[in-house]
């Protein structure tokens, strides 16, 4: 209680003080008078904003996409191996292996404010991995096959979001954004492998929930058309197992955790359509 009537005296402090310009002076009064036309109404090209800092840093948030408009996106990956395209070393003898992922991720967004949107995304995903033989050959160290051995894997994903561009300009073609997401998905698995002559079959049912903050940099390619591309740095996630092998329940398993670093597994390219 006394940080929250601590923070309510100092933010009106600031706000109230004359602020110190660190920057050079180097825009030019017509830019920052600048309007443009935008569903009839006249809009200030520098979105204004209120400083709570001491300092006056000449920055601006640039309008970058206005109040109205529908945005829609698709996000799509494909990945595939097959063991004929590459060389090991002699290591290993008869590997035979193929396997593919894909993934498609459409969204809807609508502009609840100038350069503010919120929205719905889906996601489905796909995989299968074929293991049709390997031998290792350590010398006498190391030596063991595998064979017959199959993984399937799919799950989907619907999630709500929130996005805030700040526009690096006003030429309106440049813009960073962090994304907040709130999602909720199901997926399943099958992994099938020969254990002492006998097939096991394993099958494991997954129901997850996850908030996850990404940025990223927002590019128009033309005058409608957007690319985007987005890091995810920071995540909380709740997920649930349930497994059975060979139509026998084994267990189930509940796990959470956070984690703040850039994870370069989640690197995200999508193409946007503005209306």
């Amino acid at each position: 209680m006394f940080a929250l009537v601590l923070a309510t005296a100092i933010v009106p402090g600031l706000s109230a003080k004359e602020k110190i310009s660190i920057a050079p002076d180097t825009i030019p009064q017509w830019m920052l008078d600048e309007k443009v036309i935008v569903g009839g109404d006249t809009v200030s090209v520098i979105l204004p904003e209120k400083n709570y800092g001491r300092y006056d840093r000449g920055l601006f948030n640039y309008l970058y996409i206005p109040k109205g408009q529908w945005a829609f996106g698709l996000t799509a990956s494909y990945g595939e191996f097959d063991a004929d395209d590459v060389q090991l070393l002699s290591v290993l003898k008869d590997f035979d292996f193929k396997g593919k992922i894909y993934s498609i991720k459409p969204s809807i967004s609508y502009f609840i404010r100038n350069n503010q949107s919120i929205g719905l995304k889906f996601s489905y995903t796909r995989g299968t991995a074929d293991l049709s033989g390997m031998t290792v050959d350590f010398e006498d160290d190391l030596n063991f096959s595998l064979k017959d051995v199959s993984y399937y894997t799919q799950s989907y994903t619907a999630s709500i979001f929130y996005r805030n561009y700040i526009g690096l300009s006003n030429m309106k073609r440049f813009a960073v954004f962090n994304d907040v997401d709130l999602s909720f998905g199901s997926g399943s698995s099958r992994f099938k492998r020969y254990y002492n002559n006998e097939l096991r079959d394993t099958r494991t049912t997954v129901t997850e929930a996850s908030l996850n903050f990404s940025p990223g940099l927002c590019v128009f390619i033309m005058d409608y058309v957007s690319f985007n591309i987005s890091f995810g740095v920071f995540g909380v996630h709740f997920r649930n197992e349930e497994q059975k092998t060979n139509d026998v329940e084994e267990g189930s398993r509940f796990t959470s955790g956070a984690n703040f670093k850039f994870n370069i597994f989640n690197i995200n390219f999508g193409i946007g359509v503005h209306i």
